[in-house]
């Protein structure tokens, strides 16, 4: 267990009391500059410490796009990665585990290589973290747990309502066996990203709370939602307010939103659960604004563009954490690093729910 990882999660309400925090921005985005073919995701071109180009020589399938593969296969582009979000005064850097847990990893065959990709990923950015940690501006590993590419709540059948393609027993266990690699590998901040499906949220919740319990400790904790659309919602059908009150139980450290818009039509939303939560922290990172082909990143917005608007926000008093979704980069980051410090921090209304002795 990495012990002292819990007294700098700790520590982070405080900062946020202070301060707007800033988290790091897309991995995606910024893998897909690296123009890595498929015998780069199975390890081709590193030859550094724990080299995995033998071990997946020779894998039946194709394994290009499985972005968690390359904590295992590419970790100096992972590292790097991280290394260029802190360098641009990111205080919060998630792990590369969004797709790391077995039900998301089935799709490649590689759901028993989940737990090592979650430890390692952890320990990467751990690593990445401390070397840019300083007394005044400590760094942040944030465990991420994104939503799998099942759901727990709506048919894969048009003709079938009723059915699944998977159990909330089997997405709990899939997370509690991720939540433990993160910790174990050094994570201080869990993250639940991307919520497309509250159920499927709430199987994440329920494995987190499952292991704070069996393990005596316990971290801050995000959770992030997904407005899809402008109808304001949720793809499993909740409005920002309902989704609110149905994870709150969690006390999570901060709710907020991330993916699917940029920020100019997600900003209602913000608002919205700014009136909804007044008493926990706000977390916002937003796509670079719309898809884009042509561009560099794939997405529209320049990051003066993304920091002027995510500036409003913290200008209003909406958010207490900023960064990026999908598009942005370490320009973005520093951008809106440099937009939000001069602002006040959006203060609660009343203590906020973490700390918690367990």
């Amino acid at each position: 267990m990495h012990s002292s990882s819990y007294t700098r999660g700790q520590a982070l309400p405080g900062i946020l009391a202070q301060r707007i925090a800033i988290l790091d921005g897309a991995m995606g985005t910024m893998i897909q500059r690296f123009k890595l073919g498929e015998a780069q995701y199975r390890g081709a071109g590193y030859s550094g410490p724990g080299s995995q180009t033998a071990r997946f020589k020779d894998f039946p399938r194709d394994v290009k796009g499985n972005n968690e593969l390359l904590s295992l296969t590419r970790p100096d582009i992972i590292r790097a990665i991280h290394e260029s979000y802190l360098a641009a005064g990111a205080d919060l850097i998630e792990t590369n585990t969004f797709g790391a847990t077995s039900v998301a990893q089935a799709d490649y065959d590689m759901a028993d290589l989940a737990v090592e990709m979650n430890l390692v990923s952890a320990r990467i950015a751990r690593a990445a973290c401390d070397k840019y940690s300083a007394p005044n501006k400590p760094r942040f590993v944030v465990g991420a747990l994104g939503p799998t590419p099942k759901t727990a709540s709506i048919s894969p059948d048009v003709n079938d309502p009723g059915a699944r393609n998977v159990s909330f027993e089997e997405l709990r266990a899939a997370y509690y066996a991720q939540v433990q690699a993160l910790v174990e590998g050094g994570a201080d901040v869990l993250l639940v990203e991307t919520i497309f499906d509250t159920l499927n949220a709430k199987a994440a919740l329920f494995a987190i709370d499952e292991y704070f319990e069996a393990s005596g400790e316990r971290l801050p904790l995000i959770i992030s939602g997904t407005v899809t659309d402008a109808s304001g919602r949720i793809l499993s059908g909740q409005t920002v307010t309902a989704f609110w009150h149905s994870v709150r139980h969690a006390k999570p450290l901060a709710i907020g939103l991330n993916c699917a818009l940029g920020a100019a039509l997600m900003r209602p939303y913000i608002q919205e659960l700014n009136r909804a939560a007044p008493e926990t922290f706000i977390s916002c990172y937003p796509n670079a604004g719309l898809p884009n082909p042509m561009s560099d990143t794939g997405f529209d917005e320049t990051p003066e563009v993304t920091a002027r608007l995510v500036r409003e926000f913290a200008a209003e008093g909406l958010v207490n954490i900023v960064g990026g979704c999908c598009g942005t980069t370490p320009d973005h980051i520093s951008a809106i690093g440099e937009a939000v410090g001069p602002l006040s921090v959006r203060s609660l209304q009343r203590k906020f729910f973490y700390p918690e002795t367990a």
